[in-house]
Order: C-alpha cells, then structure tokens, then sequence
C-alpha cells in the first residue's frame, strides 16, 4: 500500500506531511533524507509527522530537517499543522506537541492562524551557548580580525536556537557565505539558525534566514519570533510588529502580561501525493 503526504507551506517554507496516528511511521535518517531531495525524493524544508498525543494535546508533531536530523521547533510549521488539523476537527483551537514545548494554536481573522510560542529562552545555557555571556550581543566576529562587517549577534532560542544580527540593509548579506560560518560556530553546540534583520521602523522590519540544515528559505516562523525578541531586548523594534521574510509577512508579538510570543500568518495546503516504491522501503 503506497503511503499518502500532503505538500503544505507557509510563506513559501515548505513540508512534506505524513499522518502516523493511525498506523505508526517509522522514519529513519536515510527516508527522512530521500524524500527532502528534490531531485529524486519531493522536497522539503521540514517534514512534518503527525503522531498521537502524549500529553494531552490534540496532536503530536515530529520534526525533521533535509539532512535527516530531528529538529525541536517549527513555527511556520506549527501553524500548517494547526490549520490541518482544526479543519478536521471544526474546532478553533488546538494544542500541539512537539519536542520543543507544547503549543497552542488557533485561528485568526483572515483565514490565518496564530501559534502560541510560549516564552523566549533567554539565557546562555537555555540557547544553548558553549559558555556564559549576555545573549544580547554575543562574541562572534565574521570577517577581518581587524575590520569584521558582522559583530555581536543577538541569541534567543525558542526551542531551536537562533542567532540575529541586526544589519543596515539585508541585501548586501552574502546569506551562502555567512550562514554556514555561524551555523556551525563553536559556540553553537546544536548549530544555529541565523538571521539578518533590517529594521525599517519599530513595527517593521525585513529578515533573511539561514535556516539549520535547510539552507538559505522564504520563510522561518521561529526565526521572525527570535528577532523581534531581540529586537525589543535591544530597544529596536515593539513588542508587536511585521517581520518581512522573502516569502511574505508574519505579525508577531511578544506579550508583556506573561511573557509569550505569538506568530500569525497563513498556511497553505498545495497537493497531495503518495510515497513511491523507493522511498517507502527506506521507512523502518
């Protein structure tokens, strides 16, 4: 029996998703790298797996990047899940599982959903860092030892890691370049994800994302949601503003009365497919 996917994204950052609440999926790294080759396989930035919940959520989601690892956190993928599965459900709202936290997501006006991230992560070993110091400007120089063009990156986990460099103009980021070098700096035990902002105003700003283990993409929901954290921890940006991403906008904000992020932005479901022969041998 050939197993069926659906191709969603959000903003143009990609999923292939797989339903494994009825009948268990056993992915392994070779399948979860076979489909992402979007030569051979279907593409994706993440693929998503939906599982039965654990903790009393209406859905468990698994996470896993093209290069087979498992990851934490999805937001732009939170929310083509929630969409998903509140449109099975007829409901508004729903809590999801994953790795990195439980989440709450429900819809917004528009045809757009909001996630609840919960709180941003914030200290050195929360990120994590490989040492002690303050995540608002931390000590990475890329360039000349004499001269660097990017210094002191801000650091913000929200359940994946992020490292933000706020910069005069996003397009002169040679993002190929750069993104590998702070992805895997060393003082980034878990690799990072790394954006580049350019604040226009204090509710808008333009960002492009180096995403861990995908790659230069449209979108990254955790990353908008990193960034305006460090935009307000360093007086940049409001609590509510407008990330541009090359995919389109997210609203995010982080609410003062506890602490929470909250992303809203769309999701979409582009086809439906089955897995082929090949791939579906690779499943364990």
């Amino acid at each position: 029996m050939s197993l069926p996917f659906l191709k969603m994204h959000g903003l143009g950052n990609d999923f292939v998703v797989l339903d494994a609440r009825v009948t268990p999926i056993a992915m392994t790294e070779e399948a979860a790298r076979a489909i992402g080759d979007r030569r051979t396989g279907i593409g994706y930035d993440q693929l998503l797996m939906l599982c039965p919940p654990r903790e009393g959520g209406d859905v468990r989601m698994r996470i896993w990047n093209p290069d087979g690892s498992e990851a934490e956190s999805c937001g732009n993928g939170t929310r083509a899940v929630a969409q998903l599965v509140m449109d099975e459900t007829g409901t508004d709202k729903i809590g999801i599982e994953t790795l990195g936290g439980f989440l709450n997501a429900s819809r917004a006006p528009g045809g757009l959903v909001t996630v609840d991230m919960g709180e941003p992560r914030l200290e050195w070993e929360q990120i994590p860092l490989a040492e002690r110091m303050d995540t608002r400007r931390i000590d990475i120089h890329i360039g000349p030892i004499d001269d660097p063009y990017l210094v002191g990156p801000a650091a913000v986990s929200m359940g994946n890691p992020h490292a933000i460099f706020f910069v005069d103009d996003t397009s002169k980021i040679q993002l190929e370049k750069v993104g590998p070098l702070v992805e895997n700096h060393p003082l980034f035990p878990e690799r990072a994800n790394v954006s580049f902002a350019e604040v226009r105003d204090p509710e808008h700003a333009k960002l492009r994302v180096w995403e861990r283990s995908a790659g230069a993409t449209l979108a990254c929901g955790t990353a908008a949601c990193a960034t305006l954290v460090a935009g307000v921890r360093l007086g940049k940006l409001a609590r509510k503003a407008e990330i541009a991403l090359p995919g389109g906008p997210l609203t995010i904000e982080w609410r003062e009365s506890d602490g929470h992020v909250l992303m809203t932005g769309p999701a979409e479901t582009a086809y439906a497919g089955t897995l082929g022969p090949r791939l579906q041998s690779l499943l364990a």
